[in-house]
């Protein structure tokens, strides 16, 4: 596998971690709170792959430009401005709600999560449509 391959294992691991995560609230919903925190663990372990990966990409390929013209690009552009600063509040966010669970703090994981669930859903749906506006629908990207 080369770096330009990338792009789509993250994505791939961006959505499954969306998926867990998606069936981690419908779980705890029905109060199975086991099956809650397997799925949430294989969530933030999808999640740490696609990070691990995402990173791995930029430092060795670079910035990458999009390479979209006429109407995608301000939509493209729109979506890249709130996901990036989202996507940066994200983890901590995660890990201010992943602790108190760990400790047992139920109250205050519920609390933090109720900020952090649709914060992390956005980000990862925005994630997918970005790559897929960057890298499969509006030809490669250029390399800056």
């Amino acid at each position: 596998m080369n770096p330009e391959d990338l792009p789509k294992l993250y994505t791939l691991f961006n959505a499954c971690a969306l998926l867990h995560i998606i069936l981690g609230v419908v779980l705890i919903k029905q109060k199975q709170r086991t099956a809650h925190i397997t799925s949430m663990i294989i969530a933030l372990l999808f999640s740490t792959a696609f990070l691990g990966c995402y990173l791995y990409y930029h430092f060795t390929v670079g910035h990458v430009k999009f390479a979209g013209t006429g109407w995608s690009r301000p939509v493209y552009f729109t979506l890249l401005i709130s996901h990036v600063p989202l996507a940066i509040l994200n983890l901590p966010m995660i890990i201010m709600t992943v602790i108190p669970a760990l400790r047992n703090r139920f109250d205050k994981h519920k609390r933090m999560a109720k900020w952090t669930l649709p914060i992390w859903v956005y980000v990862s749906i925005t994630g997918i449509i970005i790559y897929l506006m960057c890298y499969e629908w509006f030809g490669p990207p250029i390399r800056a």
